[in-house]
């Protein structure tokens, strides 16, 4: 029946709690996941209709501000100069990713003793290099053996093609000497796993109607759900309760209709990335946790990273079949990737190469960057600017700072009346100074495969899908929210996930080492059923 007790309560069907959920589905116990948004109907994606780049600024925002669904919720995000972009449903982000999907290196598990910032992580690459390896062949990762930046890897699929733009990007980095590798990314290239091949029709961030980019709906919970896993979707958590032994037991929720219920659990998972799992756990009050269930040492919340991205464009003056493609997944460069001192600043970044505009968008953003007329000139000016543009954008490693914080906003509530998240980021010193590197190095690169003139974003406000940090790993309680295996240390009964539980930001996309996290997180629970507790 409803609301009947469970073994195992995941709140999220993104990106781990999928994950979780599939590993976990193999004792056989019983799971159930709670979701506040939706399944996504993908023949109601954007791109099966005329408007699909219209939709891309409105009900396909990747704000939650923007797009206004019931599913999501608000985020107060004034004081920071990047804008929080996540989504709600089934698949959750993987919904609106690009499907860029690098690991992180084994440097950045050893931050503090490689650079005396920030703090190790309790773990390391070999530890979760099965794990990658394991979400590799379910995501469906497409790419290339002997990338000379990584220790070896066998990506399951062939990479995806660099087309006409990739290749002239390519020739800039090679006329440089610099790295560059095709992309590992959560692309089927071919039909895998029952999902068929990507048909280059570009735009992936309005979700995947081909159904072969990696999004969780269509990777991990269709396996789950046939091992017996329950996914109960548009039930919004509104906080986490406790038993009299300090432990938790359940959850409060609101279902479809608003009305509020409560689902009894013996383990409660947090799988509601870096923003969401701090704003539950804030909102999860009571006699023994007054500031937040877990939150005794003050650090819910705090330490978010967010990725400042550096985004340059390039003009070109020949066509580059930049609309042919997954958007951003082309190649790869991590010549700037580890710390150099003489640069100035600490740790370093990826270069991802992105792909042109629609015709849509391209005449909206170079309106708006006042590079396109009105009047007599505006078709040859478009035409000088349409299929003519190439981007790179720098992922820069963002250093956890314990101002850089998610609390509840007094005021803004989402559609049930549960406090919004307010988001209060700024960048460091180090982050500036690494954003003008990328900037110079990618204007230089993009003068080398032959642009002629170069349209510069740094901070890229809208770049705030990287959500980090902010109910950190670790093996001091007084320092970290969970455990080396992503068990509170307040609450034995009570894991976390999701990226929130990064202890450094790396200079890479997340979604690969949080699906990696959750799958380690997963066996390891596995491995201790019978002192699950102890």
């Amino acid at each position: 029946m409803a609301n009947d007790p469970v073994d195992i309560l995941i709140v999220g069907a993104g990106a781990s709690g999928a994950a979780l959920a599939w590993s976990l589905s193999d004792t056989r116990m019983n799971i159930l996941c709670l979701e506040q948004g939706g399944w996504m109907d993908p023949a109601q994606y954007p791109s099966t209709g005329a408007g699909w780049e219209r939709r891309r600024f409105s009900d396909f925002s990747l704000s939650p501000n923007s797009r206004g669904r019931r599913d999501d919720y608000p985020i107060n995000d004034s004081e920071s100069p990047i804008s929080v972009s996540n989504f709600n449903a089934v698949g959750g982000g993987t919904i609106l990713y690009a499907g860029h999907f690098p690991r992180f290196h084994p440097s950045d598990f050893k931050v503090k003793t490689l650079d005396g910032v920030a703090d190790d992580w309790p773990i390391d690459y070999t530890t979760l290099e099965p794990y990658y390896a394991q979400n590799d062949q379910m995501m469906g990762v497409a790419g290339l053996a002997g990338d000379p930046a990584y220790p070896p890897k066998e990506p399951p699929l062939p990479p995806v093609p660099l087309g006409k733009l990739g290749e002239t990007l390519a020739r800039g980095f090679n006329t440089l000497g610099w790295h560059w590798w095709p992309s590992d990314s959560a692309i089927a290239t071919r039909e895998h796993a029952g999902r068929a091949r990507c048909i280059n029709l570009g735009p992936c961030l309005t979700g995947c109607a081909q159904g072969a980019k990696g999004s969780t709906d269509v990777t991990y919970w269709p396996a789950a759900i046939r091992r017996g896993v329950a996914l109960r979707t548009h039930c919004r958590v509104r906080e986490i309760t406790l038993g009299p032994d300090g432990m938790a037991n359940g959850v409060l929720y609101h279902d479809a209709a608003g009305a509020l219920q409560r689902q009894a659990a013996e383990v409660v998972v947090l799988a509601c990335n870096g923003v969401g799992t701090p704003r539950l756990l804030l909102n999860s009050r009571s006699k023994q946790f007054p500031d937040g269930l877990a939150n005794r040492n003050g650090l819910v919340g705090k330490n978010l990273m967010l990725h400042p991205y550096a985004m340059v464009s390039g003009s070109f003056p020949e066509r580059l079949e930049g609309y042919k493609g997954p958007t951003g997944c082309m190649l790869i460069s991590q010549e700037f990737y580890e710390t150099d001192a003489s640069r100035g600043f600490l740790r370093g970044y990826s270069f991802e190469g992105v792909r042109g505009d629609g015709p849509v968008s391209t005449a909206i953003l170079s309106m708006a960057a006042g590079e396109l007329p009105w009047g007599a000139e505006h078709h040859d000016s478009y035409e000088a600017l349409f299929d003519r543009g190439a981007s790179f954008v720098g992922i820069c490693e963002d250093l956890p700072e314990t101002h850089n914080c998610v609390t509840l906003d007094p005021e803004l509530v989402d559609a049930d009346g549960i406090p919004a998240p307010k988001i209060q980021y700024r960048l460091s010193e180090n982050s500036e100074k690494m954003l003008a590197h990328a900037v110079a190095r990618a204007e230089e690169v993009l003068g080398a495969a032959g642009a002629t003139r170069t349209r510069v974003q740094a901070p890229l406000p809208p770049a705030g899908w990287h959500l980090m940090g902010t109910a950190r790993m670790g093996t001091d309680p007084e320092r970290s929210i969970v455990n080396e295996w992503g068990r509170c240390h307040d609450v034995s009964n009570l894991f976390i996930v999701d990226g929130s539980i990064f202890v450094t930001s790396a200079g890479v996309n997340p979604t690969n080492t949080i699906q990696a996290l959750a799958l380690y997180i997963a066996d390891t629970m596995k491995q201790n059923l019978a002192n699950l507790f102890d």
